[in-house]
């Protein structure tokens, strides 16, 4: 019993370090594009050279095993016919101790890093969750949950029936057989759902490099939303001078070319929210990655079309990378034109190291 709280205290002190150690980084982590390919179904693997792996001392001359000839330092089954060089290296080795999290932990020191709020969700439709439901009395369970009235009841019957009962001194005593509790049973209730719904310029000026950095972003909108949700809906909108609907796969391995019309993607986006995800039913979170680079002739339609989605979102983010032929207007036009500016939010995405402040600036609300 003492080994096993001994182990049991051994091991919450590692996760600690280990929480420490991935909060200290995580704005490394962010921009890491391999931990995206470490996703599990539950868990993440995250590498932490920071981490120096257990090694063993002598102890004192004379204990423990290992005694013998030979003296601490001598080199141990050497094979005179093994390859490599007799002389010891002279550079430290890079020890990297891969640890598993669960995306909720992830979730959670991303959350502590960035300060983000807890989401307050709307809308009851399409996902259950299990609830504790107090459905009928019985004869064990914890002294909390004891039901007074039907413990008196069982207690006084058992007492007239044994002719125990005295009407002069109606004093009841329950004895353990006459303790009744409130028991419950498990069920499902409607619970708050939600739709991310992200949109893609995939035109000719953008490149492999700044589809890249929105796979990033999106993976880390992905982990805090599903870890305030218990279920989430990802659809995929991608455009050039026309937008259509798409797998994640076509999403972002989708070849770039053509012009730009963001507001086809604001059209196809809108017609999702009407036919399938109601404001009053889902939470709405709408994301656009772009380079900034429009049609002027479509920058007004774009803007008036984003003046209808912006009221039946929680929020509407705007994710502007810096692309080698973009001109990056739009992003201006959104911060000037657009009236409801509580719920735009705006970020510019210039490499990697922005994917922080994008995250920070896209989900720090709590909306």
């Amino acid at each position: 019993m003492y080994m096993t709280r001994r182990i049991d205290a051994d091991r919450a002190r590692f996760k600690k370090i280990v929480r420490g150690a991935v909060r200290s980084g995580i704005r490394k982590y962010l921009s890491r594009g391999e931990l995206i390919g470490r996703r599990g179904k539950d868990l993440v693997s995250i590498p932490l050279p920071e981490l120096e792996i257990p090694r063993f001392r002598f102890g004192k001359a004379g204990q423990g095993v290992g005694q013998g000839e030979g003296n601490p330092g001598d080199p141990v089954a050497i094979d005179p016919d093994a390859e490599g060089s007799s002389e010891a290296g002279s550079e430290p080795g890079e020890h990297i101790l891969e640890v598993e999290m669960t995306i909720d932990e992830l979730a959670e020191i991303m959350a502590e890093e960035l300060e983000l709020p807890h989401i307050e969700p709307r809308g009851k439709k399409n996902i259950s969750a299990e609830k504790d439901k107090y459905v009928g009395i019985a004869k064990s369970g914890p002294e909390s949950l004891r039901h007074f009235k039907r413990t008196f009841r069982q207690a006084m019957r058992r007492q007239i029936m044994s002719g125990t009962y005295d009407p002069g001194d109606p004093t009841v005593w329950p004895i353990r057989e006459d303790k009744r509790y409130r028991s419950w049973r498990s069920t499902f209730e409607p619970e708050s759902n939600a739709v991310i719904i992200y949109m893609m310029d995939v035109s000719g000026s953008m490149g492999d490099v700044q589809k890249e950095l929105v796979r990033l972003t999106s993976f880390w909108i992905d982990t805090w939303l599903i870890s305030q949700y218990k279920g989430v809906e990802r659809r995929f909108i991608i455009h050039d001078a026309e937008a259509r609907e798409v797998d994640s796969e076509t999403f972002f391995h989708t070849r770039e070319s053509g012009g730009t019309r963001i507001s086809s993607a604001y059209e196809v986006c809108l017609r999702l929210i009407h036919e399938e995800f109601s404001p009053e039913d889902y939470n709405i979170y709408p994301f656009h990655f772009s380079d900034g680079d429009n049609f002027r002739d479509d920058d007004e339609k774009a803007l008036q079309l984003l003046e209808e989605l912006v009221p039946v979102a929680n929020i509407f983010c705007y994710g502007q990378v810096e692309g080698g032929y973009g001109s990056g207007h739009f992003n201006q036009l959104i911060k000037e034109k657009v009236e409801d500016k509580e719920k735009i939010l705006t970020a510019d995405i210039k490499d990697k190291d922005g994917i922080y402040d994008a995250l920070k600036a896209f989900l720090g609300t709590g909306r």
